[in-house]
């Protein structure tokens, strides 16, 4: 009996959500993903491993939200399904958690299975596509460089020609959006915010 229960502990792959969701990190189901699970975490998870400016933390909550202002800026005709895929491209870690881009590399495949998993496992949760068109990827992906770029200059001490080298160029928002966005928000409001944002794209 010890050794059973032992042996399962150890082998444990899911995590308890508040919500009451067992989520299996290495076998997803969509049925076990819950928007205010996904909210709550993400607001609680720190961009740039904490190492940013201002009273608070800036949250991926945050940062996924800038991510679907940015692209709503440069393809503001785009299907707002990919919308809700550029602010659910982060999603997985409300589990995983965030981790800068060089120690992703340095981890490997292994990493990029379990995001892979669980990415398509929201988006089946939430009506999207497990995967999404190359096209639409590449504008994701384009909406969060310049994001980062963003991020990385109001934030985090990069020079622009440094942000600009590693990320891109800036997206060019406009000032009033950078203010907003760029100023990092209480836990409490980046949860909410987000949530009415889903609930916005998610029902249009």
């Amino acid at each position: 009996m010890t050794a059973r229960k032992s042996s399962h502990v150890a082998n444990r792959a899911w995590q308890r959500m508040l919500s009451g969701r067992r989520l299996d990190l290495l076998d997803p189901s969509p049925l076990d993903i819950e928007i205010a699970d996904i909210a709550h975490g993400l607001a609680r998870v720190a961009r740039w491993n904490g190492q940013t400016s201002g009273a608070h933390i800036f949250s991926v909550a945050q940062h996924t939200l800038l991510v679907e202002a940015v692209m709503r800026e440069q393809m503001p005709r785009v299907d707002v399904r990919f919308r809700l895929a550029a602010m659910l491209h982060d999603a997985p870690e409300y589990v995983i958690g965030d981790m800068i881009s060089p120690f992703k590399a340095v981890l490997g495949g292994d990493y990029k299975v379990v995001e892979k998993r669980l990415l398509a496992a929201i988006h089946i949760r939430f009506g999207l596509p497990p995967i999404i068109a190359d096209e639409i990827t590449r504008a994701i992906k384009a909406a969060d460089r310049g994001a980062a770029h963003l991020e990385a200059t109001h934030l985090a001490g990069f020079s622009v020609s440094e942000a600009k080298r590693l990320f891109g160029r800036d997206p060019g928002l406009p000032e009033a959006m950078v203010r907003d966005y760029l100023t990092p928000w209480t836990a409490a409001r980046a949860e909410k915010q987000f949530l009415a944002r889903f609930e916005l794209l998610s029902s249009a």
